[in-house]
């Protein structure tokens, strides 16, 4: 198989900040697999730095690394083409980039949507909160509103950014009593901190926290000190949360799961523990969240996925619009039609 690496730079429209960091322009790879008999299918790499320690040369260069195994790959299977990468790199986001490709491909070489290969039966539109980006009051609210009138029944909010409560009571207050309000401190807290700031938050109703404190030790000496659902997010890859269960929920995602095939199999192992799953990118472009969208139709999560990240970047059209809270999965061969216009920028 053929691969080529093009670099993508996309701003946002407004700058988007967490606790471990503030992003205004997302760096993504693309990558474009062609087989023997001209079929052509396409991945993301979608690394960030910030959030799981990779960096956009780092993905490159496992990208590279796996250049050699793909050379040879014509008439392999996915999974051994899959598992032979895996053994020229661990950079999971490389990896789920070249897994992205190959499920593109066979939907492609097959005229089917990625769902239907994966056993799933026609999928119902997936549910997806709205995730605000402003830091402020005012802005927060503003987006709660939007968020209100186009129908999202989910809001999620990053914490451990300052004024957090006045921010939140603020959200409450545009969003009203039906909406559910989840949170995000990307693991900033102590277990007493993050106690005492999930205790302040609880009279403005809270769904769930993601990631409140680092680790999966830390995550479950935290669930005996709070009412609010806890979820893994950074988290999740924590050998110890797959042993045995942390908290109520775990968030996954295709780009840190090394692909679709990782997320689907991650998904099984911790729904066995116990855990609910449910699914989220990280600024993903609209691959990545084409994917998750394809596993979600397997999944079938309950609650809201934190996918319709789309509209935060500018000057970009979304093939992938939300309506009245639920983004349609695609139907058309392989990951879907209309994808691609998007990382030049249309």
């Amino acid at each position: 198989m053929k691969l080529e690496i093009e670099l993508i730079r996309a701003g946002l429209r407004a700058l988007f900040v967490s606790s471990s960091g503030s992003v205004s322009v997302r760096e993504l790879l693309l990558v474009r697999l062609e087989d023997s008999d001209g079929v052509a299918g396409f991945g993301e790499a979608a690394p960030l730095e910030q959030y799981d320690g990779v960096s956009i040369e780092q993905a490159r260069a496992a990208l590279e690394d796996c250049r050699g195994v793909l050379a040879r790959a014509d008439g392999i299977a996915h999974a051994d083409v899959l598992a032979r990468c895996a053994e020229a790199t661990v950079v999971a986001q490389a990896l789920a980039a070249i897994d992205i490709a190959l499920w593109d491909i066979e939907g492609r070489r097959q005229g089917e949507p990625v769902w239907r290969l994966l056993g799933a039966l026609a999928p119902e539109p997936v549910l997806v909160n709205w995730t605000i980006a402003c830091a402020d009051r005012a802005g927060a609210a503003d987006e709660a509103a939007r968020a209100r009138a186009a129908g999202f029944a989910t809001l999620k909010a990053k914490v451990a950014i300052g004024d957090d409560h006045g921010r939140l009571a603020a959200v409450r207050a545009t969003a009203g009593p039906q909406m559910a309000i989840r949170l995000d401190a990307n693991g900033a807290w102590s277990p007493a901190q993050a106690a005492a700031a999930l205790r302040a938050f609880e009279p403005i109703g809270i769904e769930l926290c993601e990631e409140p404190v680092h680790g999966a030790a830390a995550i479950r000496e935290l669930s005996g000190m709070t009412e609010i659902p806890l979820a893994l997010d950074e988290s999740a890859s924590d050998p110890d949360a797959l042993d045995r269960q942390a908290c109520a929920l775990i968030c996954l995602k295709v780009s840190r799961c090394g692909g679709l095939s990782g997320l689907l199999a991650a998904a099984r192992a911790t729904s066995a523990l116990g855990y609910e799953v449910f699914l989220a990118s990280t600024l993903d472009g609209p691959l990545g969240i084409a994917a998750a969208l394809h596993a979600a139709a397997v999944l079938a999560p309950a609650r809201a996925c934190g996918l319709a990240t789309l509209p935060m970047f500018e000057a970009r059209d979304n093939p992938l619009p939300a309506a009245g809270g639920a983004i349609e999965v695609p139907r058309g061969p392989g990951l879907g039609p209309g994808l691609l216009d998007w990382y030049r920028g249309s």
